[in-house]
């Protein structure tokens, strides 16, 4: 998401979604009915955000050809091909001239801050289409394999909302950053965040689309109703992951056009403890629940299944879990990240970018689940943040 105020950072101007940007949102920012009223200090003790140091610059995450705004970050679990076990992968959401949804990128940071480009998505095979073409998004996967999976909401010309019904894709990766396939069906409409479960010979992958039109229609409107998805996956050794199915888990979250910030809507994802799954809405910051999300057949409506909203809470984006049970959730409106336990309660706050309003997105914790990494989109880097006990 580009800054909406027009504050200078160098090397690169963004939008911020600040006040201006908030405006609507405020509006909708008191609990929906059957909300847990939240409560929120900026420093609980006991909590996970309570633990952490001040946050570090990692590395930059602009490539050779130049492409900023990192969205997507997930950990590599496992060595294969060019992937190795703790490094974090970061997608590019614009290229180099600052027009969103045109980054066609994904770099490869180790541990140590070496960066390498992973992959640069130029061309899909011909077999594969993608609606619209190529612009990568937050959603962002591994799958047992080495099998990456990035979700492609593509701009039209000038950087606007694209006309394709349904838009964009799930580009599907070796581990070598080569692309071997998309995934498309009228359940995947403006891919723009992911999150993943697997087993051994499957994997259910979420999605949090951020568009909607009527089958047939091609016109973009200014604003609608989205869906959540999981998409069912099969996995076979040497074989690339086949899409096997998708079911719309949640439905009616809002979605809104914006000049300055690209679209807004259902953003970050996360998976918590008995299989429910955790929805950031942006517009209005509310945060949903979905139980039995990996097995459920029908879904869940936007304003039925709210676990918080209003608050610390200011037009959340990048959500995760962390091992102590409670969600963390990132604002786009303040460079803030809100700590949510599975009862609704925001019981820490804390500023990781100050003035940090349109830096933070995508957010996972580290392979030791001692810290939070995080891409900064103001200095186009990716952050680290620990606790005490990783420090």
């Amino acid at each position: 998401m580009r800054r909406m105020t027009g504050r200078v950072r160098r090397p690169f101007t963004k939008a911020v979604l600040g006040a201006a940007g908030l405006t609507g949102l405020a509006a909708c920012s008191t609990s929906a009915p059957g909300a847990t009223t939240p409560t929120h200090s900026t420093g609980s003790t006991g909590t996970f955000l309570s633990s952490l140091q001040k946050p570090r610059q990692i590395a930059s995450t602009v490539p050779g050809n130049g492409d900023i705004n990192p969205y997507g970050i997930v950990v590599v679990p496992t060595t294969v091909g060019s992937l190795v076990q703790g490094s974090t992968l970061v997608s590019n959401f614009n290229d180099k001239t600052n027009t969103q949804g045109t980054g066609t990128t994904i770099v490869e940071v180790s541990p140590t801050g070496a960066v390498s480009t992973f992959a640069r998505l130029t061309t899909l095979p011909a077999s594969e289409p993608c609606p619209g073409g190529i612009g990568l998004t937050t959603g962002l996967a591994v799958l047992p394999g080495g099998w990456v999976v990035v979700g492609s909401l593509p701009a039209g010309p000038g950087g606007v909302l694209p006309t394709e019904n349904p838009a964009g894709c799930i580009i599907v990766l070796d581990s070598s950053g080569t692309p071997v396939e998309t995934w498309t069906n009228v359940n995947i409409n403006g891919p723009w965040d992911m999150t993943m479960t697997s087993s051994g010979s499957g994997a259910e992958i979420f999605v949090s689309n951020v568009l909607s039109r009527p089958v047939g229609t091609m016109a973009t409107p200014p604003s609608g109703l989205c869906a959540v998805v999981r998409i069912d996956v099969t996995l076979s050794a040497g074989s690339p992951p086949k899409m096997t199915g998708s079911t719309v888990v949640g439905t009616g979250f809002p979605w809104r056009a914006s000049k300055a910030a690209f679209i807004e809507g259902p953003t970050g994802l996360a998976l918590g403890r008995g299989g429910t799954l955790y929805v950031a809405e942006t517009v209005g910051s509310v945060i949903t629940a979905i139980p039995d999300a990996a097995a459920r057949t029908d879904a869940v409506t936007f304003g039925t299944g709210t676990l918080t909203s209003g608050g610390a809470l200011r037009g959340p984006l990048g959500l995760t879990s962390v091992p102590d049970g409670d969600v963390i959730a990132v604002n786009g409106g303040d460079g803030r990240a809100v700590e949510i336990t599975p009862q609704g309660r925001q019981v820490t706050t804390v500023t990781l970018i100050p003035n940090g309003a349109g830096d933070l997105f995508g957010l996972t914790p580290t392979a030791s689940g001692n810290g939070l990494l995080f891409v900064n989109d103001g200095t186009n880097a990716v952050d680290l943040v620990t606790t005490r006990e990783g420090a």
